[in-house]
């Protein structure tokens, strides 16, 4: 029970004001990007801020972006969510497709908290009949069927096109015009 602390927060997935329901918003608001201009562990960020930075604001136009150099300290990726939640990774020796992963990572991300599941199911509005799955309103006498069977092999019902209807109406019309022809001549 001593590494009761160490356990993460349990809890459900949740998307803020049903983000990603109607529209996604993405939930990072700024990026402080953090590096030295001479140290060999910096490398990586600078090739980043180089070359991949200005695609990256582009592709986001919701986050501030920030560049801080500063001397003969180690690189670190900073953000803060809207929720006021932040978070700080150390890009220490990082290349930038790693960097570029971790600025990924960080604005598909909710809030930057973790946590573990629960379960693996959650509902707000749960039902007294239980969950649904693709069993639920079949036939039981399937629980001890020997497949293949005959029955579930028949073709379904492929309903006409527009075209097919057409044909038998004109010929259904045809038919009623032959037979009122033949009872006047009579």
């Amino acid at each position: 029970m001593a590494n009761r602390q160490l356990l993460l927060p349990s809890g459900f997935p949740r998307a803020p004001l049903g983000n990603g329901v109607g529209r996604f918003m993405c939930q990072l608001k700024r990026v402080t990007l953090k590096f030295c201009k001479e140290r060999g562990d910096s490398r990586g960020m600078r090739d980043f801020l180089e070359h991949d930075l200005v695609d990256f604001a582009t592709k986001h136009p919701s986050v501030v972006v920030y560049v801080k150099p500063r001397r003969h300290r180690s690189s670190v990726i900073k953000g803060e969510y809207c929720n006021g939640k932040d978070f700080w990774i150390s890009a220490h020796k990082m290349n930038r497709e790693e960097i570029q992963k971790w600025l990924h990572l960080a604005t598909t991300q909710n809030d930057g908290e973790e946590f573990r599941l629960r379960k693996m199911m959650h509902t707000d509005n749960p039902s007294i009949q239980g969950p649904w799955t693709p069993f639920t309103h079949r036939d039981p006498k399937l629980n001890n069927s020997s497949f293949p069977l005959e029955e579930l092999s028949e073709p379904v019902f492929v309903p006409k096109s527009a075209t097919q209807q057409l044909i038998e109406i004109f010929n259904e019309q045809q038919r009623t015009a032959r037979h009122l022809e033949e009872k006047q001549g009579e």
